[in-house]
């Protein structure tokens, strides 16, 4: 794999080939990276996949013509073919006002932030087979837990340059280790299935392997004989393994793609409170060892902290120099780039600010409602805010948790849900996108 060094070497030589060309503006992207993934399953070696791969995308600019054309073949005479592939489809495309590469003033220009993202390290598959093994031993060793799907450990290492032809070059370079377990309990018809897992850029930062492995076992063996359940409106109280997909469609509704379009339900909504005043959502690219930092986005423009909503109220969309254009706005540091396509947008490290109750005082006055910490299905539309998916949790009853229930559907609008959400205080910072606990009044449970 390269250094992150060479990575902008190659990036910077296919931007000045392409202008060399007669592009009158060019971009490009490399990334590389190396992956180890070690399978165990029923206490036995299933697998091992080392694998490496490079791809390298050129944006290439025929005034307001542009295409992006990706290879993973390195060669010389392979880069001048897609450079001229590359040039002949800029050409042929149609004309688009608001394509270019983002305002020469915008870019970043200082070294950024040390974010710690990569440790160096490259672990010896022994070690990561007697990780997995630990995980899925811990797991099978809960009472009521027959049978296991394997657990599960990779360790990763990835380097990222982008190259633009109005004088920006970055690159970083980060590691990323993951541990997983994944069992069932019962039997026959009633087996139930349940995971646990966790990722960290810093080897030494993963969760205990054992404690993963438990936690898997305990959850599958949770969710044995569940209840039906009488369809009605009712609270519904997401885990926060499931809490952070309310974020992701949030997301979607503010990308700049969505709002350029008139395609989301939340067109309108700028600078309105869309939540209660107690939500506070984070995003923050420069969080130290964070899975999803960084210190410049796809198009070469310094990243910045920032309340997505503060205090309830939405404060900006989520923007990359096409969509801000269109817009008439300022591109927000928030696009993202693959080799393929040209650049859409996202988030990076996300959080919603704790509540002051605890999850026990959040659900105490509910007489009936449902807890959920598994969704399935996609049936949310962007347009109108619609929501229904499958869900599966637990019954509250009473104030409490009780019997596990499945096979049902919860439903509602988002514009409703967000206005109704109130977080907990049980924020825990291990995934990308973290969130505490969420209650929902008001949603629809279609159960029995």
């Amino acid at each position: 794999m390269l250094t992150p060094n060479e990575a902008q070497e190659r990036a910077h030589s296919l931007v000045q080939a392409a202008m060399k060309s007669g592009a009158s503006a060019a971009d490009a992207i490399y990334i590389c990276n190396a992956t180890t993934q070690v399978g165990m399953r029923l206490g036995v070696l299933e697998d091992v996949e080392r694998s490496e791969g490079e791809t390298i995308g050129l944006r290439y600019f025929d005034g307001q013509r542009s295409a992006t054309i990706s290879s993973s073949d390195m060669s010389d005479d392979a880069l001048d073919r897609l450079v001229e592939r590359a040039g002949h489809m800029a050409k042929a495309a149609p004309e688009d006002q608001y394509a270019g590469l983002a305002d020469a003033g915008l870019l970043m220009t200082d070294p950024g932030p040390d974010l710690a993202l990569d440790d160096g390290g490259d672990p010896d598959p022994q070690i990561l087979r007697d990780r997995a093994l630990e995980a899925e031993d811990a797991a099978r060793a809960v009472d009521g837990v027959t049978n296991s799907e394997g657990g599960g450990a990779s360790a990763a290492r990835a380097a990222v340059a982008l190259s633009t032809s109005h004088g920006f070059d970055g690159c970083y370079a980060g590691s990323m280790y993951s541990l997983s377990a994944s069992v069932l309990a019962g039997e026959g018809s009633d087996m139930q299935r349940d995971y646990a897992s966790h990722s960290m850029r810093h080897f030494a930062e993963l969760e205990d392997a054992a404690d993963i492995g438990h936690r898997a076992g305990e959850r599958a063996v949770a969710r044995m004989n569940p209840e039906s359940v009488k369809s009605g409106a009712m609270p519904v109280v997401f885990d926060p393994r499931v809490g952070g997909t309310l974020v992701g469609h949030l997301l979607g509704a503010i990308s700049g793609q969505a709002i350029a379009r008139k395609t989301s339900f939340l067109l309108d909504a700028m600078g309105q409170q869309i939540c209660d005043s107690g939500v506070t959502l984070h995003d923050n690219p420069h969080l130290v060892r964070g899975l999803m930092s960084k210190a410049f986005d796809g198009e070469g423009l310094p990243t910045q902290a920032r309340k997505i909503i503060d205090a309830g109220h939405l404060t900006t969309w989520l923007l990359n120099a096409a969509t801000a254009r269109q817009l008439e706005l300022e591109p927000t540091g928030h696009a993202t780039r693959g080799a393929a396509g040209s650049p859409g947008t996202g988030a990076s490290n996300l959080h919603i600010a704790p509540g002051e109750a605890s999850p026990a005082q959040l659900m105490t006055d509910i007489k009936q409602g449902i807890y959920v910490t598994g969704l399935i299905g996609m049936g949310v539309n962007g347009v109108t805010g619609d929501y229904s998916r499958g869900a599966s949790g637990f019954l509250i009853q009473d104030g409490a948790i009780g019997p596990a229930v499945s096979g049902i559907t919860i439903a509602g609008n988002l514009k409703d849900m967000f206005a109704a959400m109130i977080p907990a205080s049980d924020l825990d910072m291990r995934r990308s996108v973290n969130v505490p606990t969420l209650r929902v009044d008001g949603m629809t449970v279609a159960g029995d």
